[in-house]
């Protein structure tokens, strides 16, 4: 595979759509709630962060002013000295500044020293003579620097301290982190919520159509008022309702047509015996086309059976007798009468305990339809065996009932097949060979989950080709 082609899939592998339909809406609510809160939260720290900015650059400016002007007018009245000015500001409190006069600094106190004051600043104020204020990170504090060209003394440079804004912004912060992580909590909430809401129709839709498939085919969704689910009940509803009248019409064809068939099949069965009563009389030729003819007849006859049985199940027409049985013993009694009275029965000890419940005569149908598939498909006369699932230490819940056959065995794509009406191996609907005509099979699959129990095929389990159809019922132990 070429190296683009191992990226596309591995791409397509990780899109939300891989996820189920829920998990989709949970994940959009909740990525487009962190998305608003983280949005929110930025453009209100950065609105609130400018006007605290603006506020305190504001004051800073008014401030320096100010006290630019106190020291003009201190001067006016003193000689015009770097000290005058020096003790005109700490007389009115200034505490952060510094002086340029006949270029020298004074009055500043470490850190705020000529040294932090930015190159750029002092060309305005001192060389241009133009007003300047900067924001300027003295060791750990951010400060607002405002510079002021003042007459008959030159440059006034104030530092305003930024630590009571930062700290209502690291409040900020914190709050809004906070805020917008109870936001994205209730977003999920809001999203789980919202999944449920919106899945819910479709839970309801896939009850109804696993209801259908189990055979409940009167089963519909209630009507609704909202539009947009409306078109969904209405079409699932026409759905059911035409899968219903089709699947009546076939079980309804299907009964006609075997009823329909067992009197001429009645007929010619009871000519075919005529005419075998009088087998000695006819020519080599006749004999071996009455054998034939015999033989489809019967094999005719089973499959009319068979399509009765079907069109039963079909109709809900089934109505188990049930009784307590001795599963070996029943299965022994069910392989005398079946078409291989003397298959090699291995029964274990304690399934000699074992009672089942169920219908005698369908059971035995299962068991026989069991045996002529294997006797059909499986290489020659298979052997059953019966074994209790659960250890010897635990109560008796199940019994198992194998078939076990030397043939091919049934490929692992096909193991859900086989137990398809009409289906033979090889794909569903072939019909070439004589064998039967595919129904076997799905009888004993219908009539095994009627009795609660199940049937599988599997491989050999001592390795050996063939294969293993098992039934697996429940079943309790007999009291001593």
């Amino acid at each position: 595979m070429s190296e683009g082609g191992w990226f596309r899939r591995l791409l397509r592998k990780s899109r939300p759509n891989a996820l189920g339909l829920r998990r989709r809406i949970l994940l959009t609510i909740t990525l487009g709630s962190i998305a608003l809160s983280v949005f929110l939260a930025i453009t209100t720290y950065g609105l609130t962060q400018n006007n605290l900015v603006r506020q305190a650059e504001t004051a800073a400016v008014r401030t320096s002013l100010r006290n630019a002007q106190s020291v003009t007018q201190n001067l006016s009245s003193n000689p015009p000295t770097a000290q005058n000015a020096e003790d005109s500001l700490t007389n009115i409190g200034v505490q952060r500044f510094l002086i340029r006069y006949q270029g020298q600094w004074s009055g500043g106190v470490p850190p705020y020293v000529d040294s932090v004051l930015p190159p750029d600043m002092i060309d305005d104020v001192l060389v241009r003579g133009e007003p300047s204020k900067q924001i300027v990170r003295v060791g750990d504090e951010l400060n607002v620097l405002v510079g002021w060209e003042v007459p008959n003394l030159g440059g006034y440079f104030q530092f305003t301290s930024l630590g009571d804004q930062v700290e209502t912004l690291d409040s900020v912060r914190f709050n809004l982190l906070l805020a917008s992580l109870i936001s994205t909590g209730l977003g999920v909430l809001l999203g789980i919520f919202s999944s449920r809401r919106a899945v819910r129709p479709l839970s309801t839709a896939a009850q109804a159509a696993s209801a259908i498939a189990g055979g409940r085919l009167d089963t519909r969704l209630e009507t609704t008022a909202d539009p947009d689910l409306g078109v969904l009940t209405d079409s699932f509803n026409d759905m059911a309702e035409a899968l219903q009248q089709r699947v009546e019409r076939d079980a309804r064809f299907a009964s006609d047509v075997s009823h329909e068939l067992r009197s001429p099949l009645m007929t010619l069965s009871a000519s075919v015996e005529v005419m075998d009563a009088r087998r000695d009389d006819l020519p080599e030729r006749a004999q071996s086309a009455l054998d034939l003819l015999s033989s489809d007849v019967v094999r005719f006859q089973g499959l009319v059976e068979d399509l009765l049985e079907i069109s039963r199940f079909d109709a809900g027409a089934i109505r188990l007798h049930m009784e307590e049985l001795l599963a070996a013993e029943f299965v022994r009694q069910a392989v005398a009468v079946s078409a291989a009275p003397q298959l090699p029965l291995h029964v274990s000890d304690r399934s000699e305990l074992a009672i089942i419940r169920g219908d005698k005569r369908r059971l035995a149908r299962v068991v026989a339809n069991l045996i002529d598939n294997s006797l059909a498909y499986g290489g020659g006369e298979p052997e059953i065996l019966i074994n209790v699932v659960e250890p010897d230490d635990e109560p008796m819940a199940h019994i198992q009932i194998a078939v076990v056959d030397n043939g091919t065995g049934v490929p692992p794509e096909e193991r859900q097949l086989v137990f398809e009406r009409f289906a033979r191996g090889g794909g569903a609907g072939r019909r070439t060979g004589s064998e039967g005509a595919g129904l076997g099979l799905s009888l004993v699959d219908e009539h095994v989950k009627m009795h609660g129990g199940r049937v599988w095929v599997e491989d050999r389990l001592d390795g050996q080709p063939g294969a293993r159809f098992v039934i697996e019922l429940m079943a309790s132990e007999l009291d001593d």
